[in-house]
């Protein structure tokens, strides 16, 4: 997700800077405007943004950090203490006691001396924006403003559990055809630095003439022994390369644009991230959140940001004066039968309902693509294996077995 620098008035007047992660300038503005900001300009910057509490917490690389399971904790466990009628200051001292996190601790009692300084709670996290994302500040300034905290922050745990379950779906689901590609990776390289330069001693004694695949094979291997340090430098400065470019908010736009279009996976990693939009967008809209904020909030949750810059041209539209379905239907990343149920949900007046039920469609799509993503991936798989064999038989075994019907002639 880019950064952006901002400068921005308050409602004293007081100039105010910062840098805050966003999809777009639009969606950043959103988030200054819902903090009781007025923005007057916003640019993208390479700065990363951060608290102003904790610059210790950043610079130091070996603190902890908190994780996507501190946050699940942190939001259900203060939902139940809220729900008891604990007042929200003890509630935070009692879970900067109990927890085993140092980084979520220092985070917790950062916010507990803003909220005694006179600070919402809303601004009090926005100000750790590494740890509570603006969606999840979005929705905490929703309930502060209709009194409904407690159940905010139950809705947030159920969100966290979602984008939790979805992300260990889909990684149980890759880990076992990354494993047999790796397997055959690892193969290759085996065969051709070790096995075929021991045929090849075999062959040159003989002084016969070879097939033409087993040319290949010992042409290929001998590129492999003269040539692998470089090869294994090319590899790894390649995939430093890749990494630094998606790193880049350009080169991480242009690699998730593609990475949808990916046979198979790219289909589930297209329906994850429209599950991730459609429940957030409901849950912010049925917290009371305006459509636009709505919007620019959900497009934060998506964790692709091609998609997220499609949604954020989703909130342009209804800010030109568009009906929601009409820029769902520009972005171009809605099935039909999807817009069909947003046209129903804004004609009902029931939008919200409508995307809860486009959420739970695309769950249960990714979790019954994902249950036979095995059955879909093993066919291309045994065919990979299959030309492999086939190739070394060829290459190997067949001039072992023509030069051993010579030797029985003679």
């Amino acid at each position: 997700m880019p950064s952006f620098a901002y400068k921005a008035r308050n409602a004293g007047g007081q100039l105010i800077e910062g840098v805050l992660e966003g999809a777009a300038p639009g969606a950043v503005a959103d988030i200054l405007l819902g903090q009781g900001v007025v923005p007057i300009e916003i640019r993208e910057t390479k700065r990363a943004a951060k608290g102003e509490a904790s610059p210790a917490l950043e610079l130091n690389l070996f603190k902890p950090k908190v994780g996507h399971i501190d946050l699940l904790l942190f939001s259900r466990q203060l939902h139940t203490l809220l729900r008891s009628g604990v007042p929200i200051l003890r509630a935070l001292a009692g879970l900067q006691e109990s927890s085993t996190n140092a980084a979520m601790k220092a985070v917790i009692q950062d916010i507990r001396e803003s909220l005694e300084g006179g600070r919402e709670l809303s601004v009090a996290m926005a100000r750790h924006p590494k740890v509570f994302s603006p969606f999840y500040v979005s929705m905490v300034r929703v309930g502060e403003a209709t009194g409904l905290l407690e159940e905010i922050f139950l809705r947030l745990f159920e969100h966290l559990e979602f984008e939790r379950f979805m992300r260990e779906q889909v990684k149980s689901a890759l880990r076992y055809p990354m494993f047999v590609v790796l397997a055959m990776a690892a193969a290759i390289v085996v065969i051709n630095l070790f096995v075929i330069p021991a045929f090849a001693k075999v062959f040159a004694g003989f002084g016969a003439d070879l097939p033409l695949m087993t040319k290949i094979l010992l042409a290929t291997s001998k590129f492999f022994v003269d040539w692998w340090p470089y090869m294994l430098v090319a590899a790894g400065g390649g995939a430093f390369g890749f990494r630094a470019w998606i790193g880049t908010p350009e080169g991480r736009y242009r690699w998730e644009a593609i990475a949808i279009r990916f046979p198979i996976a790219g289909k589930i990693v297209h329906k994850a991230a429209l599950a991730r939009f459609a429940r957030s967008f409901a849950l912010g809209t049925r917290s009371g959140v305006p459509v636009m904020q709505a919007l620019a909030n959900s497009a934060q949750t998506v964790d692709n940001s091609y998609i997220a810059k499609r949604i954020d041209s989703m909130r342009e539209g209804v800010e030109r004066g568009d009906s929601v379905l009409r820029s769902a239907i520009h972005t171009k990343i809605f099935t039909p039968v999807v817009l069909q149920m947003v046209a129903v949900g804004e004609e009902s007046g029931a939008l919200d309902d409508m995307m809860e039920e486009i959420g739970q469609m695309y769950q249960r799509e990714v979790e019954y693509e994902l249950k036979t993503l095995g059955a879909q991936i093993e066919p291309i798989l045994i065919v990979c294996l299959g030309a492999l064999v086939l190739v070394l038989a060829l290459g190997v075994f067949l001039p072992m077995w023509d030069l051993g019907k010579v030797a029985l002639k003679r």
